[in-house]
């Protein structure tokens, strides 16, 4: 009887595993090529081979057992490592490290307060650690027609996330929006409050959240106007497929992917709708179709309740 030991690497490091007795009962081109499908660490190539090798040598299953728990378990305690050997990473990483993000350029067509065509520009970046998360969101939507301008939108809202317990989550977020086509030359938002993940799994995400918000809102009249006010949002996100993706998520008055948000005071109640599909080109670049409806009950004098926005953009991830 021999004892089988099989190398498992985990960055730069490399070390040996005992793994159960091998018997040399197998004949030898099928060893081989069993031994072949479990050096490419591919679960799936080992499990096709072994199956292949049961068919073909059906004494030998108690041996092609033993080979096939002896890989899962390299594989449990390879991926166990590399998880501490991330977790470390996150944690000594600075605060400039681990940052991902995506670059947003396209074309909109809008209806309400301007019906336009125009550019749109976009920037979002985000940090995942262990039980925080950040997410900057940048968006700037700008037309000119014949030296006149006729849209001039800016939105630009920070939220991080605290991991409070499995599902259940707070959040923060602070927000700046310019829109003089709206009526107002700016408006700034803060909320905080507390989500929880109704659905995570690996095709779709599901996540609410509520909290209060206060508004400051300056009017292009020169008036200004501040606020308490309530947040209610939704989020979700559905693969599709390895390629199409649809969205619907919840932030206040900003878009990531999509959004559906509800913010009501004693004076008005704003609601915006992103619905999002992306379809994905390559790894890295995603085309997108986005339709905005922006709706406030009580609109400044001369603008009316509600603006919708269709963009059509290319996205790069980095």
């Amino acid at each position: 009887m021999k004892i089988r030991k099989c190398t498992i690497r985990a960055g730069a490091a490399a070390f040996l595993v005992t793994s159960t007795p091998a018997f040399a009962e197998l004949p030898g081109p099928v060893r081989a090529m069993v031994d072949a499908a479990i050096e490419t660490g591919d679960p799936e190539k080992v499990k096709t081979v072994i199956e292949l090798a049961r068919q073909t040598n059906p004494d030998e299953g108690a041996e092609l057992d033993a080979l096939q728990a002896a890989f899962a378990e390299d594989q449990a305690k390879l991926a166990e490592q590399e998880a501490k050997e991330e977790e470390l990473a996150i944690r000594n990483a600075g605060l400039l490290d681990k940052w991902s993000g995506s670059g947003e350029i396209g074309a909109f067509l809008s209806s309400g307060n301007s019906s336009e065509t125009g550019l749109t520009l976009g920037l979002k970046l985000k940090r995942e650690g262990i039980d925080w998360s950040h997410e900057l969101r940048v968006k700037a939507d700008y037309q000119r027609t014949n030296g006149v301008t006729s849209r001039e939108q800016i939105v630009a809202a920070y939220e991080p996330h605290y991991q409070i317990a499995q599902g259940l989550f707070a959040y923060a977020l602070g927000q700046y929006e310019r829109d003089r086509f709206q009526g107002f030359s700016a408006r700034y938002a803060i909320s905080a409050g507390l989500g929880y993940k109704l659905v995570d799994s690996s095709r779709l995400q599901i996540s609410a959240k509520a909290g209060p918000a206060y508004r400051h809102t300056e009017f292009e009249d020169g008036t200004s106007a501040g606020s308490i006010a309530g947040l209610a949002g939704l989020e979700a996100n559905w693969q599709i497929t390895d390629r199409l993706k649809l969205t619907q998520d919840a932030n206040m008055m900003a878009e990531t992917g999509g959004a559906a948000t509800v913010i009501f005071d004693s004076t008005s109640t704003s609601v915006v709708l992103v619905t999002g599909l992306e379809a994905k080109v390559s790894d890295r670049l995603t085309t997108r179709m986005s339709f905005t409806l922006d709706y406030d009950s009580n609109p400044p004098a001369g603008s009316v309740s509600t603006d919708t926005l269709s963009r059509l953009t290319l996205i790069y991830g980095f």
